[in-house]
């Protein structure tokens, strides 16, 4: 804490440095961290350092990209940015970056109105590698021509070989967003936000959609980066404990190129409506959920300018008073009542424009019920401002403040920076948004003085005329009418062409497989070697224990004054019908109440007195044989120091008393997962095709799909339109009855050396409340693999592939040879084959250490029956290769210890011990293994996994593909 201090003293506002002038410096207390922001003097670029005791640290740059259309020119020219620059001529440097560093997190994203370009590493040279890798990018890139047409879009044969195959629209961010414009959430937000904001740039869509992607132009793109992406338009951002003098110095020599320029303006304030709006749309039918609840609407009101940040604070807090929780009086009166399955996208507080806005709405409603939910919406304001919020629930959301102030997780300095970003590109000060305390000082003021939400209420929500009652109904013409659309479009474009063009055209498609089967020379970029890989873990100083029967692992750390608690409840014998009803059993735990007291009380003083509760499924597959697997339910929960004995109580109570005859509350959860899940495949959908393929091949890949899986989507879809939910019901009692036993208990704990006493105090009285009765000795039915082949059709006129193999246990030898044949295969052949000339947005290969699966992906493919074939070449290319260089070798295992050795919580030190009994020997050995796998190794496993073995495929996606 003196360091910090002392740094304040040392960076007064004034003070010039390596071409900087600080502006502000300020001490948060709050957050232990100091803010500085400076100004380049030569460009005027603006520069936001957060000091704090962490060795993650973060380097960001970001420029202001408002769109002045729906072309995607913002959301192209960040992929096309890092397709190489000037002082790293390579195809791709962002992507063999990956492999070459030991970050903890690298991308780019296009926000609505700024493109951002952050990583964080815990590695000195790592970073100074990747900052001059990104502002290289940022500031100096190609923009070649081929470049944008592989990333963008493209005219190009179907087969670019073949010059009678049909000529159809290609690229990786035109196949991206018809995924994206297929996810209901993501459609329903975007074209809510067109017409919120009309005449501004928030009513184009930055990412781009797929109907207006066609129209954009290489030269109108190289033209938006010269105006846009220059240091009199950008923010940097760094963080952590690397000094701040050395970033400033090497920054300021980049700068140095520049001459100041005024950023180009867009339009951000939206003319207010002068009564209410109405709009009404269509959106694709979900063929997964029941056909007469799909319709989604929302009523929106235009609130506050970002730069009152008071007010913002305000708001989110109000917003989250109405919508959040099962006390809050729009979940009773939208969802619990089952006027709608759940929220639709856009419900709360959305702070990422200039003008901010609020939104309150549901999804999984009938079409009939719109005026209903429009008036229950309506009336629900009305009496929360005529009778105020509970002061009980305003403590409980302090409260979680409180509490996500002390409880750090390790990829804080992220979290900062993206919560700042959208404020900082709308003239916030992002020091003024670090200031919580500030901000609940003064709630604490204005709430004392007056009816302070109330007034709120009124002012924004009902007696705004800018207010946009939007809706979404379902057709079943949705789809074919986005393809005539597509058919169209390249009609208009393909009719006109000359035979020189079409040439043209074929010799672009030759020119850009050259480009991309091109061998190229990467010794231009920076790059750790093996060397710099610790030899060893890192472990943790765990102490075992017994409270009475049950074991318990201790952790005693630094926790910032938090007392974190896990516990494993092991249900030996479950069959394949109750494991499909134990995410239905885990939700309920935490929703639908017990006896004596409604869910709403019991989530208020979840919320007043902890960080939440979580309870899961709970999988594990043995680290010695991929055919053994443990199972039951996970449950969590951390909680200031002080509140311990609440948290147990809250726990204990949940566990014994939960009321599964609650079936009103039984019917609200169904529809909202079997809704949420719905929802979940357009933007995951590669995660369901890897998680179906491979749940013919081993036990616990059984158990996950029935668990998360397609599987569990229809399951919940087919329970959502049970009108008798009584068997429903006895299911879940069959399960209660099985699960949270003292025999078949483990429990883990994290908390500071002085809270163990306390808290093996309040863990004695929470077991011993717990059922005594032995659990059932059932032995696990013997596993036989199954090599089956799956497809779901899904009206998203894009795929997700997968294909999977069995592989083998964590402390099997060969685990670590396949862990690294799968890195290679997808860092130099499948990235290639799969995005750069198939177009999808991602492919390649995995290898689960634990799970023990091999499997291929593609997500958001237009062409799934030719990735399938990829995979086969894939192996093929292993084998015929004479063999990887050291290099390759290198940056394989460089890019599975930048995961390996990521730094953790301290809620999850010492986590894998407990949850999947890998030791530290374990964990050792494993390591010493990946180390020293050889070229041979990898030719050996391909050969004796993968050439001509049993798999599992999965396709969802298009039928007609």
């Amino acid at each position: 804490m003196v360091q910090l201090q002392s740094l304040i003293d040392s960076w007064k506002p004034g003070k010039s440095v390596h071409g900087y002038t600080v502006v502000e410096s300020r001490h948060i207390k709050e957050l232990e961290l100091d803010a500085i922001r400076l100004k380049h003097d030569k460009t005027g670029a603006e520069h936001l350092h957060i000091a704090r005791d962490d060795s993650n640290n973060v380097f960001g740059v970001g420029f202001a990209t408002p769109p002045e259309n729906s072309a995607g020119v913002p959301h192209i020219l960040e992929h096309t940015t890092l397709c190489g620059s000037r002082s790293y001529p390579v195809r791709d440097p962002f992507f063999k970056m990956l492999n070459r560093s030991m970050a903890t997190f690298m991308n780019a994203y296009t926000a609505s109105d700024y493109t951002l370009y952050p990583f964080s590493t815990t590695n000195p040279v790592d970073y100074k590698n990747l900052r001059n890798v990104y502002m290289d990018a940022a500031f100096f890139p190609h923009l070649r021509e081929l470049d944008f047409k592989q990333e963008g879009w493209r005219l190009e044969h179907e087969n670019p070989s073949d010059k009678e195959s049909p000529i159809v629209f290609k690229g990786i961010v035109y196949n991206e967003m018809k995924g994206q414009m297929a996810d209901a959430g993501y459609l329903f937000y975007s074209k809510m936000q067109q017409y919120m904001f009309p005449g501004t740039t928030y009513a184009h869509n930055s990412g781009g959609d797929p109907a207006n992607i066609t129209d954009l132009t290489h030269a109108e793109l190289v033209h938006f980066h010269k105006t846009h992406y220059h240091p009199s338009n950008a923010r940097f951002y760094t963080y952590g404990n690397f000094p701040l003098e050395e970033s400033l110095e090497t920054i300021n020599s980049k700068l140095q190129e520049f001459s100041p320029i005024t950023p180009p303006s867009a339009e951000k304030i939206v003319k207010p409506f002068e009564s209410p709006r109405r709009v009404a749309l269509t959106c694709p039918i979900d063929p997964m959920s029941s056909a007469d609840k799909q319709t989604k609407m929302s009523v929106s009101f235009l609130t506050n300018k970002a730069t009152d940040t008071f007010e913002g604070f305000g708001l989110r807090i109000l917003s989250d008073l109405l919508t959040d929780g099962h006390a809050s009086p729009m979940y009773q009166a939208l969802i619990e009542s089952n006027l709608g399955s759940e929220y639709s996208a856009n419900t709360g507080y959305d702070s990422s424009t200039m003008v901010s806005s609020l939104a309150i709405g549901v999804q999984g409603m009938k079409t009939e019920d719109i005026a209903k939910v429009e008036e229950t919406i309506t009336n629900v304001l009305k009496k929360v401002q005529q009778e105020g919020v509970d002061p009980k629930r305003i403590e409980a959301i302090v409260h979680q403040m409180e509490l996500g102030q002390k409880h750090k997780t390790s990829f804080f300095g992220m979290s900062l920076m993206q919560g700042l970003s959208s404020g900082w590109f709308n003239g916030c000060n992002p020091v003024d948004l670090l200031e919580l305390n500030k901000n609940i000082e003064r709630l604490k003021t204005e709430i004392a003085a007056g009816p302070f939400f109330q007034n709120l209420i009124s002012k924004y929500l009902l007696n705004n005329p800018h207010k946009l009652v939007f809706t979404m109904t379902p057709s079943p013409d949705y789809g074919a009418e986005v393809a005539a659309n597509e058919t169209t479009r390249l009609m208009g474009k393909t009719s006109v062409l000359t035979n020189a063009d079409k040439e043209a055209i074929y010799q672009q498609g030759q020119a850009l497989l050259k480009n991309q089967e091109k061998v190229e020379d990467v010794s231009c970029l920076p790059t750790l070697k093996v060397d710099d890989i610790s030899k060893k873990a890192k472990t943790f100083s765990l102490e075992h224990s017994a409270v009475g029967s049950v074991p318990v692992q201790w952790r005693p750390t630094s926790t910032n004054g938090i007392t974190y608690f896990r516990g494993i409840s092991v249900i030996p014998g479950l069959t394949p019908e109750q494991k499909q009803y134990l995410p239905l059993f885990t939700d309920s735990l935490t929703s639908l109440g017990t006896q004596n007291r409604a869910m709403s009380e019991i989530d208020d003083e979840i919320r007043l007195y902890t960080g939440g509760i979580r309870v899961s499924p709970f999988l594990s597959t043995s680290h010695s044989s991929i055919d053994r697997t443990e199972e039951g339910v996970s449950f969590s929960s951390y909680c200031l120091d002080r509140n311990q004995d609440r948290m147990y109580d809250l726990l204990g109570s949940l566990v014994r008393e939960t009321n599964f005859d609650n079936v009103d509350k039984l019917r609200t959860l169904i529809q909202g997962n079997a809704s949420a899940l719905s929802n979940s495949v357009a933007d995951s959908g590669h995660v369901f095709a890897r998680t179906n393929a491979g749940s013919h091949l081993t036990p616990a890949g059984q158990a996950s799909e029935l668990y998360g899986g397609m599987s569990q989507v229809q399951f919940m879809n087919v329970l959502s339109q049970k009108e008798d939910l009584s068997e429903v019901s006895q299911r879940l009692k069959e399960i209660a009855a099985l699960a949270i036993k003292r025999s078949s208990l483990r429990l883990a704990l994290t908390c500071g050396d002085d809270q163990m006493s306390s808290n093996e105090k309040v863990v004695q009285q929470f077991i011993s409340r717990l059922d005594v009765t032995p659990a059932d000795a059932i032995a696990q039915t013997a596993f036989t693999p199954s090599f089956e082949n799956s497809f779901f059709e899904l009206p998203y006129g894009i795929n997700f592939t997968s294909k999977c193999l069995r592989g083998v246990p964590y402390t099997h030898e060969d685990g670590a040879k396949l862990q690294i044949l799968a890195s290679l295969m997808s860092n130099l052949y499948l990235h290639r084959e799969i995005r750069e000339k198939n177009g999808a947005y991602g492919g390649g290969a995995g290898y689960a250490p634990t799970g023990g699966l091999f499997s291929f992906y593609s997500y958001r493919d237009p062409s799934p029956q030719k990735t399938l074939s990829t995979y086969e070449d894939s192996v093929r290319w292993v084998l015929d290769r004479s063999e990887f260089t050291e290099q390759e070798l290198a940056e394989a295992k460089l890019s599975i210890f930048q995961r390996m050795d990521a730094p953790v919580s301290a809620a999850e030190e010492g986590m894998v011990v407990f949850t999947e009994g890998i030791t530290d020997e374990m964990r050792q050995t494993r390591r010493e293994q990946l180390l020293k796998v050889t070229s041979a190794d990898i030719k050996d496993v391909a050969l004796r996994y993968l050439l001509d073995q049993q798999s599992s495929h999965c396709i969802l996606g298009d039928k007609q593909k």
